[in-house]
Protein backbone atom coordinates (compact mmCIF):
# COMPACT_ATOMS: atom_id res chain seq x y z
CA UNK A 1 0.00 0.00 0.00
CA UNK A 2 1.11 3.58 -0.52
CA UNK A 3 2.40 5.28 2.65
CA UNK A 4 -0.19 8.01 3.25
CA UNK A 5 -3.08 5.83 2.07
CA UNK A 6 -1.96 2.98 4.31
CA UNK A 7 -1.85 5.22 7.38
CA UNK A 8 -5.31 6.63 6.69
CA UNK A 9 -6.76 3.20 6.05
CA UNK A 10 -5.46 1.70 9.28
CA UNK A 11 -6.66 4.40 11.64
CA UNK A 12 -10.17 5.12 10.36
CA UNK A 13 -13.71 3.96 11.03
CA UNK A 14 -15.75 3.96 7.80
CA UNK A 15 -13.87 1.95 5.22
CA UNK A 16 -14.53 1.26 1.56
CA UNK A 17 -12.79 -1.34 -0.59
CA UNK A 18 -12.95 -0.58 -4.31
CA UNK A 19 -12.34 -3.54 -6.66
CA UNK A 20 -11.38 -3.37 -10.33
CA UNK A 21 -9.65 -5.91 -12.56
CA UNK A 22 -7.18 -3.60 -14.32
CA UNK A 23 -3.77 -2.35 -13.14
CA UNK A 24 -5.21 0.92 -11.70
CA UNK A 25 -2.73 3.25 -13.38
CA UNK A 26 -4.87 4.94 -16.05
CA UNK A 27 -8.43 4.22 -14.85
CA UNK A 28 -9.69 7.75 -14.28
CA UNK A 29 -13.25 6.73 -13.39
CA UNK A 30 -12.08 4.49 -10.56
CA UNK A 31 -9.71 7.16 -9.30
CA UNK A 32 -12.54 9.70 -9.26
CA UNK A 33 -14.79 7.22 -7.44
CA UNK A 34 -12.14 6.73 -4.77
CA UNK A 35 -11.74 10.47 -4.27
CA UNK A 36 -15.53 10.85 -4.05
CA UNK A 37 -15.66 8.10 -1.42
CA UNK A 38 -13.13 10.05 0.61
CA UNK A 39 -15.35 13.12 0.40
CA UNK A 40 -18.25 10.95 1.57
CA UNK A 41 -16.31 10.10 4.73
CA UNK A 42 -14.63 6.81 3.82
CA UNK A 43 -11.05 5.69 4.06
CA UNK A 44 -10.43 3.96 0.78
CA UNK A 45 -8.52 0.87 -0.30
CA UNK A 46 -8.34 0.33 -4.07
CA UNK A 47 -7.64 -3.24 -5.21
CA UNK A 48 -6.54 -4.32 -8.69
CA UNK A 49 -3.74 -6.25 -10.32
CA UNK A 50 -0.17 -5.65 -11.40
CA UNK A 51 0.90 -6.97 -14.78
CA UNK A 52 4.48 -7.62 -15.79
CA UNK A 53 4.46 -4.50 -17.98
CA UNK A 54 2.38 -2.29 -15.68
CA UNK A 55 3.88 1.16 -15.07
CA UNK A 56 4.33 2.24 -11.44
CA UNK A 57 1.41 3.78 -9.57
CA UNK A 58 1.48 7.52 -9.03
CA UNK A 59 1.12 8.80 -5.46
CA UNK A 60 -2.53 9.04 -4.41
CA UNK A 61 -4.25 10.14 -1.19
CA UNK A 62 -5.74 6.69 -0.58
CA UNK A 63 -4.44 3.15 -0.17
CA UNK A 64 -3.96 0.81 -3.10
CA UNK A 65 -3.07 -2.86 -3.46
CA UNK A 66 -2.13 -4.54 -6.74
CA UNK A 67 -2.09 -8.32 -6.86
CA UNK A 68 0.50 -10.13 -8.96
CA UNK A 69 -1.18 -13.02 -10.76
CA UNK A 70 0.19 -16.13 -12.42
CA UNK A 71 -2.08 -15.63 -15.44
CA UNK A 72 -2.60 -12.38 -17.35
CA UNK A 73 -5.39 -13.34 -19.76
CA UNK A 74 -7.98 -15.97 -20.55
CA UNK A 75 -10.35 -17.91 -18.27
CA UNK A 76 -7.59 -18.87 -15.82
CA UNK A 77 -6.79 -15.20 -15.31
CA UNK A 78 -10.42 -14.34 -14.50
CA UNK A 79 -10.74 -17.36 -12.21
CA UNK A 80 -7.51 -16.57 -10.37
CA UNK A 81 -8.34 -12.91 -9.92
CA UNK A 82 -11.84 -13.60 -8.61
CA UNK A 83 -10.60 -16.22 -6.14
CA UNK A 84 -7.80 -13.94 -4.94
CA UNK A 85 -10.23 -11.03 -4.64
CA UNK A 86 -12.68 -13.14 -2.63
CA UNK A 87 -10.07 -14.02 -0.01
CA UNK A 88 -8.68 -10.48 0.04
CA UNK A 89 -12.15 -9.10 0.78
CA UNK A 90 -12.77 -11.85 3.29
CA UNK A 91 -9.79 -10.83 5.43
CA UNK A 92 -10.18 -7.05 5.16
CA UNK A 93 -12.92 -5.17 6.97
CA UNK A 94 -15.06 -2.65 5.09
CA UNK A 95 -18.43 -0.93 5.51
CA UNK A 96 -18.82 -0.52 1.76
CA UNK A 97 -17.66 -2.68 -1.16
CA UNK A 98 -17.57 -1.01 -4.58
CA UNK A 99 -17.44 -3.44 -7.50
CA UNK A 100 -16.37 -1.99 -10.83
CA UNK A 101 -17.74 -3.95 -13.80
CA UNK A 102 -19.03 -7.47 -14.06
CA UNK A 103 -15.63 -9.13 -13.73
CA UNK A 104 -15.43 -8.19 -10.01
CA UNK A 105 -19.08 -8.62 -9.08
CA UNK A 106 -19.18 -12.24 -7.84
CA UNK A 107 -16.60 -12.08 -5.01
CA UNK A 108 -17.89 -8.65 -3.99
CA UNK A 109 -21.48 -9.91 -3.82
CA UNK A 110 -20.63 -13.06 -1.85
CA UNK A 111 -18.52 -11.16 0.69
CA UNK A 112 -21.17 -8.46 1.09
CA UNK A 113 -23.73 -11.14 1.93
CA UNK A 114 -21.35 -13.04 4.16
CA UNK A 115 -20.16 -10.03 6.16
CA UNK A 116 -23.21 -7.77 5.93
CA UNK A 117 -21.31 -4.97 4.17
CA UNK A 118 -23.09 -2.64 1.78
CA UNK A 119 -22.31 -3.28 -1.89
CA UNK A 120 -22.39 -0.83 -4.79
CA UNK A 121 -22.02 -2.09 -8.36
CA UNK A 122 -20.67 0.38 -10.95
CA UNK A 123 -20.99 -0.90 -14.54
CA UNK A 124 -18.65 1.09 -16.80
CA UNK A 125 -20.10 -0.48 -19.95
CA UNK A 126 -22.67 -3.03 -21.07
CA UNK A 127 -20.20 -5.80 -20.39
CA UNK A 128 -22.09 -8.79 -21.81
CA UNK A 129 -22.42 -7.09 -25.21
CA UNK A 130 -18.80 -6.11 -25.73
CA UNK A 131 -17.32 -7.25 -29.07
CA UNK A 132 -14.92 -9.56 -27.21
CA UNK A 133 -17.95 -11.54 -25.99
CA UNK A 134 -20.44 -11.13 -28.85
CA UNK A 135 -18.28 -13.32 -31.07
CA UNK A 136 -17.84 -15.97 -28.35
CA UNK A 137 -21.36 -17.09 -27.39
CA UNK A 138 -20.26 -19.74 -24.87
CA UNK A 139 -18.15 -17.27 -22.92
CA UNK A 140 -20.87 -14.63 -23.27
CA UNK A 141 -23.38 -17.07 -21.79
CA UNK A 142 -21.23 -17.48 -18.66
CA UNK A 143 -21.06 -13.73 -18.07
CA UNK A 144 -24.79 -13.34 -18.72
CA UNK A 145 -25.47 -15.97 -16.08
CA UNK A 146 -23.26 -14.10 -13.60
CA UNK A 147 -25.06 -10.84 -14.42
CA UNK A 148 -28.49 -12.51 -14.13
CA UNK A 149 -27.55 -14.11 -10.82
CA UNK A 150 -26.34 -10.96 -9.03
CA UNK A 151 -27.89 -7.83 -10.55
CA UNK A 152 -31.57 -8.65 -9.78
CA UNK A 153 -30.59 -9.05 -6.10
CA UNK A 154 -29.12 -5.55 -5.89
CA UNK A 155 -31.31 -2.72 -4.56
CA UNK A 156 -29.48 -0.23 -6.80
CA UNK A 157 -26.47 0.17 -9.08
CA UNK A 158 -24.56 2.77 -11.08
CA UNK A 159 -23.76 2.98 -14.79
CA UNK A 160 -22.41 5.48 -17.29
CA UNK A 161 -25.29 6.56 -19.55
CA UNK A 162 -29.08 6.62 -19.89
CA UNK A 163 -29.27 3.94 -22.58
CA UNK A 164 -27.36 1.33 -20.56
CA UNK A 165 -29.30 2.29 -17.42
CA UNK A 166 -32.56 1.69 -19.28
CA UNK A 167 -31.36 -1.78 -20.33
CA UNK A 168 -30.61 -2.76 -16.71
CA UNK A 169 -33.90 -1.30 -15.47
CA UNK A 170 -35.98 -3.11 -18.08
CA UNK A 171 -34.16 -6.43 -17.76
CA UNK A 172 -33.77 -6.67 -13.99
CA UNK A 173 -36.00 -4.00 -12.44
CA UNK A 174 -33.01 -2.59 -10.56
CA UNK A 175 -32.76 1.06 -9.57
CA UNK A 176 -29.98 2.41 -11.76
CA UNK A 177 -28.19 5.73 -11.22
CA UNK A 178 -26.41 7.40 -14.15
CA UNK A 179 -22.98 8.86 -13.35
CA UNK A 180 -21.16 9.78 -16.53
CA UNK A 181 -17.40 9.32 -16.76
CA UNK A 182 -16.42 12.95 -17.17
CA UNK A 183 -13.05 14.53 -16.31
CA UNK A 184 -12.79 17.24 -13.65
CA UNK A 185 -13.11 20.83 -14.78
CA UNK A 186 -9.78 21.87 -13.29
CA UNK A 187 -7.73 18.91 -14.50
CA UNK A 188 -6.10 20.49 -17.56
CA UNK A 189 -2.31 20.96 -17.66
CA UNK A 190 -0.72 23.78 -19.66
CA UNK A 191 -1.04 23.26 -23.40
CA UNK A 192 2.00 21.49 -24.83
CA UNK A 193 4.53 23.11 -27.14
CA UNK A 194 4.58 21.56 -30.62
CA UNK A 195 8.31 21.95 -31.15
CA UNK A 196 9.19 20.65 -27.70
CA UNK A 197 6.94 17.61 -28.25
CA UNK A 198 8.37 16.91 -31.69
CA UNK A 199 5.13 17.69 -33.51
CA UNK A 200 4.93 19.43 -36.92
CA UNK A 201 4.02 23.10 -36.88
CA UNK A 202 2.91 23.24 -40.52
CA UNK A 203 0.12 20.62 -40.40
CA UNK A 204 -3.34 20.27 -38.91
CA UNK A 205 -3.03 18.14 -35.78
CA UNK A 206 -5.63 15.39 -35.31
CA UNK A 207 -5.94 13.02 -32.37
CA UNK A 208 -7.26 9.56 -31.55
CA UNK A 209 -6.72 8.57 -27.93
CA UNK A 210 -7.78 6.04 -25.32
CA UNK A 211 -6.88 2.80 -23.58
CA UNK A 212 -9.29 0.82 -25.78
CA UNK A 213 -8.17 1.49 -29.36
CA UNK A 214 -9.59 -1.82 -30.51
CA UNK A 215 -11.21 -3.46 -33.52
CA UNK A 216 -14.53 -2.13 -34.82
CA UNK A 217 -13.87 1.33 -33.43
CA UNK A 218 -13.02 3.06 -36.71
CA UNK A 219 -9.27 3.37 -36.12
CA UNK A 220 -8.32 1.36 -39.22
CA UNK A 221 -10.42 3.52 -41.54
CA UNK A 222 -9.15 6.70 -39.88
CA UNK A 223 -5.55 5.68 -40.53
CA UNK A 224 -6.42 4.77 -44.14
CA UNK A 225 -8.02 8.20 -44.59
CA UNK A 226 -4.67 9.85 -43.86
CA UNK A 227 -3.39 8.88 -47.32
CA UNK A 228 -5.76 11.56 -48.67
CA UNK A 229 -4.72 14.23 -46.14
CA UNK A 230 -1.16 15.34 -46.80
CA UNK A 231 -1.57 18.52 -44.75
CA UNK A 232 -2.67 16.64 -41.59
CA UNK A 233 -0.81 14.81 -38.82
CA UNK A 234 -2.61 12.15 -36.73
CA UNK A 235 -1.54 11.50 -33.14
CA UNK A 236 -2.62 8.09 -31.81
CA UNK A 237 -2.16 7.95 -28.04
CA UNK A 238 -2.93 4.94 -25.88
CA UNK A 239 -3.28 1.17 -26.12
CA UNK A 240 -5.50 -1.45 -27.69
CA UNK A 241 -5.55 -4.65 -29.69
CA UNK A 242 -5.69 -2.99 -33.12
CA UNK A 243 -2.44 -1.00 -32.73
CA UNK A 244 -0.15 -3.60 -34.38
CA UNK A 245 -2.48 -3.64 -37.40
CA UNK A 246 -2.49 0.16 -37.55
CA UNK A 247 1.30 0.33 -37.46
CA UNK A 248 1.56 -2.16 -40.34
CA UNK A 249 -1.02 -0.10 -42.23
CA UNK A 250 0.98 3.09 -41.80
CA UNK A 251 4.12 1.42 -43.15
CA UNK A 252 2.29 -0.17 -46.08
CA UNK A 253 0.58 3.10 -47.07
CA UNK A 254 3.86 4.99 -46.67
CA UNK A 255 2.32 7.63 -44.40
CA UNK A 256 4.80 7.54 -41.50
CA UNK A 257 5.14 11.31 -41.89
CA UNK A 258 1.39 11.73 -41.20
CA UNK A 259 0.68 9.27 -38.37
CA UNK A 260 2.59 8.88 -35.12
CA UNK A 261 1.94 6.45 -32.25
CA UNK A 262 2.41 7.39 -28.62
CA UNK A 263 2.24 4.85 -25.77
CA UNK A 264 -0.16 5.05 -22.84
CA UNK A 265 0.79 8.01 -20.71
CA UNK A 266 -0.46 9.71 -17.52
CA UNK A 267 -3.64 11.73 -18.00
CA UNK A 268 -2.02 15.13 -17.47
CA UNK A 269 0.70 14.39 -20.00
CA UNK A 270 -1.82 13.11 -22.55
CA UNK A 271 -4.01 16.18 -22.21
CA UNK A 272 -1.05 18.44 -23.01
CA UNK A 273 -1.05 16.77 -26.44
CA UNK A 274 -4.85 16.70 -26.74
CA UNK A 275 -5.19 20.46 -26.38
CA UNK A 276 -3.00 20.95 -29.45
CA UNK A 277 -5.37 19.02 -31.73
CA UNK A 278 -7.82 20.68 -34.11
CA UNK A 279 -10.09 17.62 -34.27
CA UNK A 280 -10.62 14.55 -32.08
CA UNK A 281 -12.27 11.28 -33.16
CA UNK A 282 -15.03 9.05 -31.76
CA UNK A 283 -15.60 6.63 -34.65
CA UNK A 284 -16.91 3.48 -32.95
CA UNK A 285 -19.07 1.28 -35.15
CA UNK A 286 -22.63 0.25 -34.37
CA UNK A 287 -21.75 -3.46 -34.29
CA UNK A 288 -22.94 -4.27 -30.77
CA UNK A 289 -25.03 -2.79 -27.98
CA UNK A 290 -22.00 -1.81 -25.93
CA UNK A 291 -20.59 0.36 -28.73
CA UNK A 292 -24.03 1.68 -29.71
CA UNK A 293 -24.60 3.08 -26.23
CA UNK A 294 -21.01 3.96 -25.39
CA UNK A 295 -20.11 7.32 -23.92
CA UNK A 296 -16.30 7.11 -24.02
CA UNK A 297 -13.88 9.06 -21.85
CA UNK A 298 -12.25 10.57 -24.91
CA UNK A 299 -15.46 12.42 -25.84
CA UNK A 300 -15.34 14.37 -22.59
CA UNK A 301 -11.55 14.73 -22.73
CA UNK A 302 -11.97 16.45 -26.10
CA UNK A 303 -14.68 18.71 -24.69
CA UNK A 304 -12.56 19.76 -21.72
CA UNK A 305 -9.59 20.36 -24.03
CA UNK A 306 -11.71 22.49 -26.39
CA UNK A 307 -11.27 20.09 -29.33
CA UNK A 308 -14.15 19.71 -31.84
CA UNK A 309 -15.22 16.13 -32.49
CA UNK A 310 -15.62 14.01 -35.61
CA UNK A 311 -17.97 11.16 -34.71
CA UNK A 312 -20.03 8.28 -36.01
CA UNK A 313 -23.78 8.17 -35.41
CA UNK A 314 -24.01 6.43 -32.02
CA UNK A 315 -26.90 7.16 -29.67
CA UNK A 316 -25.26 8.69 -26.59
CA UNK A 317 -22.37 10.39 -28.39
CA UNK A 318 -24.69 11.96 -30.96
CA UNK A 319 -26.94 13.25 -28.17
CA UNK A 320 -24.08 15.22 -26.63
CA UNK A 321 -22.61 16.57 -29.87
CA UNK A 322 -25.98 17.72 -31.23
CA UNK A 323 -27.11 19.24 -27.93
CA UNK A 324 -24.07 21.51 -27.72
CA UNK A 325 -23.20 21.71 -31.46
CA UNK A 326 -19.54 20.81 -30.98
CA UNK A 327 -18.69 18.60 -33.93
CA UNK A 328 -19.52 16.84 -37.16
CA UNK A 329 -20.61 13.32 -38.16
CA UNK A 330 -19.26 10.94 -40.79
CA UNK A 331 -21.77 9.48 -43.27
CA UNK A 332 -20.05 6.08 -43.25
CA UNK A 333 -16.71 4.49 -42.39
CA UNK A 334 -15.19 4.61 -45.87
CA UNK A 335 -11.71 6.20 -45.63
CA UNK A 336 -12.56 8.65 -48.41
CA UNK A 337 -15.69 9.73 -46.52
CA UNK A 338 -13.74 10.27 -43.31
CA UNK A 339 -11.12 12.29 -45.19
CA UNK A 340 -13.75 14.51 -46.84
CA UNK A 341 -15.48 15.06 -43.48
CA UNK A 342 -12.15 16.13 -41.95
CA UNK A 343 -11.55 18.53 -44.81
CA UNK A 344 -15.05 19.94 -44.44
CA UNK A 345 -14.53 20.50 -40.70
CA UNK A 346 -11.11 22.14 -41.14
CA UNK A 347 -12.15 24.41 -44.02
CA UNK A 348 -15.20 26.05 -42.41
CA UNK A 349 -13.76 28.84 -40.27
CA UNK A 350 -17.10 30.20 -39.08
CA UNK A 351 -18.28 26.80 -37.92
CA UNK A 352 -15.00 26.11 -36.12
CA UNK A 353 -15.33 29.42 -34.29
CA UNK A 354 -18.88 28.49 -33.23
CA UNK A 355 -17.71 25.06 -32.09
CA UNK A 356 -15.02 26.65 -29.93
CA UNK A 357 -17.57 28.89 -28.23
CA UNK A 358 -19.92 25.97 -27.66
CA UNK A 359 -17.13 23.74 -26.35
CA UNK A 360 -16.48 26.25 -23.58
CA UNK A 361 -20.15 26.05 -22.58
CA UNK A 362 -20.14 22.25 -22.74
CA UNK A 363 -16.94 22.01 -20.70
CA UNK A 364 -18.45 24.10 -17.91
CA UNK A 365 -21.51 21.84 -17.71
CA UNK A 366 -20.04 18.43 -18.53
CA UNK A 367 -17.50 18.12 -15.74
CA UNK A 368 -16.88 15.68 -12.91
CA UNK A 369 -17.69 18.31 -10.30
CA UNK A 370 -21.32 18.21 -11.46
CA UNK A 371 -21.43 14.39 -11.73
CA UNK A 372 -19.89 14.04 -8.27
CA UNK A 373 -22.79 15.96 -6.74
CA UNK A 374 -25.06 13.09 -7.83
CA UNK A 375 -22.60 10.41 -6.71
CA UNK A 376 -21.90 11.59 -3.15
CA UNK A 377 -25.46 10.97 -1.83
CA UNK A 378 -25.26 7.40 -3.15
CA UNK A 379 -22.04 6.75 -1.26
CA UNK A 380 -23.23 8.56 1.86
CA UNK A 381 -26.20 6.29 2.48
CA UNK A 382 -26.02 4.65 5.89
CA UNK A 383 -24.13 1.35 6.15
CA UNK A 384 -24.65 -1.36 8.73
CA UNK A 385 -21.06 -1.86 9.83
Amino acid sequence: MQGLGKHLYLCGMNRAIVSVINDLVTDQRVNKSCLALQKAGYEVLLVGRKQRKSPPMDERPYASHRMKLLFEKGPLFYAEYNIRLFFFLLFHRANLLLSNDLDTILPTYFISRLKGSRMVFDSHEYFTETPELVGRPKVQKVWKKIEGFVVPKLPEMITVCDSIADLFREKYGVKCHVIRNIPPRKALPPKGDKLALGLPTDKHLLILQGSGINIQRGAEELVQSMQFLDDCFLMIIGGGDVLPILKQMVEKLNITDRVHFFPRMPYQQMMAYTQLAELGFCLDKNTNLNYRFSLPNKLFDFIQAGVPIVASHLTEIEKIIRKYDIGIFIGNHEPETIASTIREALSDGERRKRWQQNLAIAAAELCWENEEKKLLPIYMQKTDK
